[in-house]
Parts: structure tokens; C-alpha cells; sequence
């Protein structure tokens, strides 16, 4: 646990999901992820905080409130195989009124859960799968003490890298903010959909 006069960062538990969602939607109100809804998001975030290979933690303002959060996995590629043959059926269960909503977004869900399969292979590299930070506590060094427990969490699970990735248009902050705390930028990409993409990586 890190603690400081403005914040503590401690690992997720099960009882924090709710709030970790409730963040979520308020980081990312126009992402993929944030349209397939509440329900989908519980079962992803749900997943990753109770798998052995999860690495997951909150950030807790001054009065204890959950103000931001980092999730991801010390074992990226195994980690979705893991969770979708687990939990398959909810995802597909939580899909249906997105989808219905709108149909078109169905190859890109079949596209997204296929996707991990393109992440790197290795015990020796974790996975930064998603941070979120509520926007009145932006700017404070919130992410930052995020990123420094997910390293030091990924370092204790045996790995010597971490990576991650973000878009790359429309997002100038978010990726100097990663360059800022040491991630260099290993590929890009570009999505099925269109995305142009930045995969980072750092050594710790």
C-alpha cells in the first residue's frame, strides 16, 4: 500500500468493481468498451482483479472516496484465453443489447476478443490492459503513483517489461503522459476499424 497526504494506492478487491466502472465510464465516455456497457465492464474488470496472473489497483482520494485505477496481467496472451473460457457466456449475455442497439458493432466484438491473441508472448512481460482516472483528480500526479504500483506489481510477478497500447490520433496527452513516466513507443498500427494505434513498452 502507498499512502501520501493526498492519496493511497492499494491492490483491488472484488468490492472495489463498482466503483472501478463507475470511473471507467467517466474516463472513457466515448470508447468501445464504455458503449457495450456497465454489465460488460463488470465481468472484464471482475476477471482480471480475481486471476491469479491479474495485477490491479485503486487509487483512493483523501477521504477514501475511489478517485482512479490500473489493471492489466502478468501473462497477456494466456490471460484472455483464460478469462473468455471461464466467463464466455456473460460476455456474450452482456453483449446482446449493445449489439442489438447496434448490429454493425457485432465483428468488432468478435474482432476484440481475438485480438489479445496478438499480444506478446512471455512470462517475462506483463500487460497494462486499462487505466482510468476521474477527471476532477487529473493532473495531480494520480497516474503517475498508478503506474509505479503496476510496475512494482508486474516486477514482483517475475517480469521485466510492461506494455500497453493507446491510440494514436486525438490523443496527445494521454501519450505524453506515457513517454513521460519512461515508455517508448515499440510499433504501430493500425485497427481493422480505422484506429491508428501506439504500442509502448518499458523495461523495469
Amino acid at each position: 500500500m502507498i499512502v501520501n497526504e493526498h492519496s493511497t494506492i492499494r491492490c483491488m478487491t472484488e468490492k472495489d468493481i463498482e466503483s472501478v466502472v463507475e470511473i471507467h465510464l467517466s474516463s472513457f465516455p466515448s470508447f468501445f468498451l464504455t458503449f457495450l456497457g456497465p454489465g460488460f465492464l463488470k465481468i472484464f474488470y471482475k476477471g482480471i482483479c480475481s486471476a491469479s496472473d491479474g495485477i490491479a489497483f485503486i487509487s483512493l482520494d483523501s477521504k477514501g472516496t475511489p478517485a482512479g485505477f490500473v489493471v492489466g496481467t502478468s501473462n497477456p496472451r494466456g490471460f484472455y484465453t483464460k478469462l473468455l473460457k471461464s466467463s464466455w457466456y456473460k460476455f456474450a449475455l452482456a453483449s446482446v443489447i449493445p449489439i442489438i442497439k447496434k448490429p454493425s458493432i457485432f465483428f468488432r466484438v468478435a474482432r476484440g476478443l481475438k485480438h489479445p491473441g496478438d499480444n506478446p508472448i512471455g512470462t517475462d512481460i506483463a500487460g497494462l490492459f486499462s487505466i482510468g482516472i476521474l477527471p476532477e483528480v487529473q493532473r495531480q500526479g494520480v497516474g503517475q503513483k498508478l503506474i509505479k504500483a503496476f510496475l512494482d506489481g508486474a516486477k514482483e510477478k517475475g517480469c521485466n517489461k510492461v506494455f500497453l497500447t493507446t491510440d494514436r490520433d486525438e490523443n496527445a496527452n494521454v501519450n505524453a503522459f506515457y513517454q513521460k513516466v519512461g515508455f517508448d513507443i515499440q510499433r504501430q498500427y493500425i485497427t481493422p476499424e480505422g484506429r491508428r494505434m501506439n504500442e509502448y513498452i518499458i523495461t523495469i
